[in-house]
């Protein structure tokens, strides 16, 4: 049975980031309440004890209460109108995931960074940051510190992301009558959802757009984390092929060596088989069915308005989600255990932007 008396104190810190920052995003929709709830949260963090304490509700907001966030957007969304955004965002988005992989790849023979550290930041770079991180390193037998490492490296340039992509946007004359354009360059050119949320957020609070820019975003994202699958599916039969051609395993939990007879373990099977249940992020599908009942409910002559109150709890759970992120925070930490992953993430990142101008800037 889940005890909920564990969440409630970190939930509860949360809220009390969030709210004031809610507000005061809306009297200065130039930074935001997304902004200012991830960097309240990390100055909090400096100063927090006891800390085990909130743990627990701090985890559950930056994974369920974010989901819980981009699911709601999908009321008042036209299921329609979200595939065809989809499939016009296709070319930027395999542009990008192309790229970031090969730059990864590039970086890990020069700079001689472990095989799966680079897989994870690539992976992570590319696609949608933890969740890719999480589905992919179960399938290569990633290391603990391998997967915390790539974590950590990924956040860091979510954080600036956040913070810098509204003005960065406005400064390259994306439109600021149409969310679209920058929709579209958040969704693609940064990593993580929280981070995508954000930026989309503040740019509509910064130019009254409503919800246009964060729902394109949301959209484009969600379209870019389905490439976890196919991924994901084909470095499972790639590790498969490897271990198959390994005449003797080495136990990571024992220490000992296990003979295999050049075929590895039923155990170790078991363990890297893929699993599309869980590889797939299954609150897409939940998304998926609030654009279904916006779109069902539109044809019955329902107001779209009807939606709005649930729009604006999404809204606050993204500044939620972004509180809690800022409270898991330890920049210097990062800087300092993280030098050559960091500059792989940089160039990662920075070929995705790249990618994703050149595909629009030409248009404005």
């Amino acid at each position: 049975m889940i005890n909920i008396n564990k969440y409630v104190p970190g939930l509860l810190l949360c809220s009390l980031i969030a709210l004031p920052a809610w507000l005061l995003g809306k009297a200065l929709p130039v930074i935001g309440g997304p902004v200012i709830a991830l960097l309240a949260g990390a100055g909090l963090a400096l100063l927090l004890k006891n800390r085990q304490r909130y743990q627990a509700g701090i985890n559950f907001c930056t994974k369920k209460i974010l989901q819980a966030a981009v699911v709601l957007l999908g009321f008042g969304l036209n299921l329609f109108i979200v595939l065809e955004t989809g499939r016009q965002s296709l070319p930027v988005i395999l542009s990008t995931i192309s790229v970031a992989l090969l730059i990864a790849f590039l970086i890990h023979k020069a700079l001689r960074i472990p095989a799966s550290t680079s897989i994870l930041v690539g992976v992570g770079s590319a696609i949608c940051g933890g969740s890719a991180i999480a589905a992919t390193a179960p399938v290569i037998r990633a290391k603990d510190e391998e997967i915390a490492q790539a974590i950590s490296v990924i956040f860091f340039f979510n954080v600036i992301a956040a913070i810098i992509f509204p003005t960065l946007g406005a400064w390259l004359g994306f439109p600021q009558d149409s969310g679209d354009a920058f929709g579209l360059f958040a969704g693609t050119a940064i990593n993580d959802t929280s981070s995508v949320t954000a930026a989309a957020a503040t740019w509509d609070s910064l130019y009254h757009l409503g919800s246009k820019t964060l729902d394109h975003a949301v959209t484009v994202k969600l379209t870019r984390t389905l490439a976890i699958i196919p991924l994901t599916l084909g470095l499972a039969i790639l590790q498969a092929r490897k271990e198959s051609d390994q005449p003797a395993l080495i136990d990571g939990e024992a220490g000992q060596q296990t003979r295999t007879n050049d075929r590895p373990s039923e155990a170790l099977q078991a363990k890297n088989r893929f699993s599309l249940r869980n590889s797939f992020p299954l609150f897409i599908l939940f998304f998926i069915l609030t654009c279904l009942i916006t779109t069902v409910a539109g044809r019955f002559g329902l107001d779209p308005a009807v939606f709005s109150p649930l729009k604006s709890l999404s809204k606050f759970f993204i500044v939620m989600a972004m509180a809690a992120i800022g409270l898991n925070t330890d920049l210097v930490k990062m800087l300092k255990r993280n030098g050559k992953p960091l500059i792989m993430g940089f160039c990662c990142w920075l070929s995705i932007i790249l990618i994703s101008l050149a595909f629009q800037l030409p248009q404005f």
